[in-house]
């Protein structure tokens, strides 16, 4: 008996060591830490049962049976956040620089199916070089069954990706499938083709990070949600993150205790808004002051700025928040914007959680860039998403609504449940100057007689009692109570039940 212990004893070190001191040194000297390393950081301590801790690879090609590591390149396990449980799987960069095998991804399938029996969220470490060459073809179909299993998981259980160093190739296929990436900045990066194959191909001469950095894809692809300076800061902003989901879509929403009032009043809303239409404000300042303790965790916030979307809490109870940002290109809906939104507002309504929208939105952004690059279907994505949803939908309307993008942004017409406006409103076809020298084109030259209908306009539609008068405005609501007309309508549509027609699956504009 002792002789057994003392082996495993001797099984689990060598596990632990991964690919060896120097492979260790060498990962830190990068400035990351290593797989066992971030699982530590991320769940409760102690909390961390493994799987598949002696799993090695079954390849005898190229002098790789002389090469054997336990574990295979990946530690794999379940643990806690806060107590709440998830399926956790860190690619090892020490073994064979974090390649994925066949058994390898055998392991990660493996979590991935236990998390979907018991409804448990996955949160994968992605560090690796990609497919392990000398395995061939049945790495590529390690691959192709790890994706499977993501789309199978979607909308059933919350999958995040934290990208912690390279991810190339078939690799980016599996984080692009999953809900949330992060990634962290000048030390992950992530494409399908590296830069010497762009170079070869295009003639272009890229760097690494330029190509496929944290930065470029979380401001201009949009692939990824959020970049962070260190492993560190990326581990511990997914632990808060995580606190804002549910372990399934069988599971409610979280909630945790708050000392922050419900009914709180918050007068400086009543001056938010600037006398000058034309003048920005920051949307920030409205969801800061109106959700639990001003604290939210927004999603893409350096991609398509001109629209948030954030995680936030009212009475303890999570809540997603979609708003325009004035500051950013007037808030318009452009192709980028639609997209992130839509995606957004579709993870909401997967896992039930109650969609907020703040409205101030003078229309889609003009222009032949948007119109050839497709902001007609592209736009359509937020407009099904927001239709489909089935999830309480309570939408405030700060300022403009003009056009078809008053229809998209959770509109009564879309199935909202409550449709407030603030007295500074203005829900129209489109501004008071567009529609005069429309309505009026043959007075366009006599400029009293457009300024005359120009305030005619105003006085008419620059304000949202025309649209109360029709029901499409549920009440015209004070700024200072906000936030409580929001909590009381939560808790009136806590219950709300609404199915879609039968189908197989809609068919969004992709």
């Amino acid at each position: 008996m002792l002789a057994i212990l003392q082996k495993l004893e001797e099984k689990r070190a060598q596990a632990k060591l991964g690919g060896g001191q120097a492979r260790i040194d060498a990962q830190h000297k990068k400035g990351r830490l290593t797989a066992r390393e971030r699982i530590d950081v991320l769940l409760d301590q102690g909390s961390f049962e493994e799987m598949d801790t002696y799993v090695e690879h079954n390849c005898i090609d190229f002098g790789m049976q002389d090469q054997v590591f336990p574990g295979d390149g990946v530690v794999t396990g379940s643990g806690t956040i806060n107590g709440r449980l998830v399926f956790v799987f860190s690619q090892d960069f020490t073994v064979f620089g974090g390649s994925l095998s066949e058994r390898h991804a055998q392991k990660i399938c493996k979590i991935m199916d236990m998390a979907m029996k018991v409804g448990a969220p996955v949160i994968g470490l992605n560090d690796s070089g990609g497919a392990r060459i000398q395995e061939g073809v049945a790495s590529l179909a390690g691959y192709a069954e790890v994706f499977q299993r993501n789309v199978m998981a979607s909308g059933v259980i919350p999958q995040i990706s934290v990208i912690m160093g390279p991810c190339a190739g078939g690799a980016v296929y599996s984080p692009a499938m999953t809900d949330f990436i992060f990634m962290v900045k000048d030390s992950s990066y992530m494409f399908v083709t590296g830069p010497d194959v762009v170079k070869t191909v295009t003639n272009e001469v890229v760097t690494q990070e330029e190509l496929g950095g944290a930065v470029t894809h979380t401001t201009k692809s949009g692939v990824a949600d959020v970049a962070f300076e260190n492993d560190i800061e990326a581990l511990l902003a997914v632990r808060d993150f995580f606190d804002f989901l549910p372990l399934s879509n069988r599971q409610d929403v979280p909630e945790r205790p708050t000392a922050d009032a419900w009914s709180r009043e918050e007068s400086s809303l009543d001056t938010l808004i600037p006398d000058n239409a034309n003048k920005p404000y920051d949307m920030k300042e409205l969801i800061a002051k109106v959700v639990d303790e001003g604290d939210f965790f927004e999603v893409q916030p350096t991609h398509a700025p001109n629209i948030i979307t954030c995680f936030a809490r009212i009475e303890g109870r999570t809540i997603g928040i979609v708003a325009n940002q004035p500051l950013a290109l007037a808030g318009v809906l452009d192709i980028n914007s639609s997209k992130k939104a839509g995606r957004f507002v579709r993870f909401c309504d997967a896992f039930d959680i109650p969609i907020i929208t703040f409205v101030d939105v003078p229309g889609f952004l003009p222009g032949t860039a948007q119109e050839h690059n497709g902001i007609i279907k592209h736009g359509a994505k937020l407009l099904f998403a927001y239709a489909e949803a089935t999830v309480p939908k309570i939408t405030v309307i700060t300022r403009k609504a003009y056009g078809g993008a008053y229809d998209v942004m959770s509109s009564k017409h879309l199935r909202g449940d409550l449709n407030y406006a603030w007295p500074t409103a203005e829900i129209a076809v489109m501004g008071a100057k567009g529609a005069v020298e429309i309505i009026f084109r043959k007075d366009i030259g006599d400029k009293e007689k457009i300024a005359d209908r120009t305030a005619e306009y105003e006085a008419r539609f620059a304000n949202p009692f025309v649209a109360a008068s029709k029901g499409f405005i549920d009440e015209v609501i004070m700024p200072h109570s906000t936030r409580r007309r929001i909590a009381m309508g939560l808790r009136k549509l806590r219950n709300k039940q609404l199915e879609n027609p039968w189908k197989k699956h809609d068919n969004i504009p992709l």
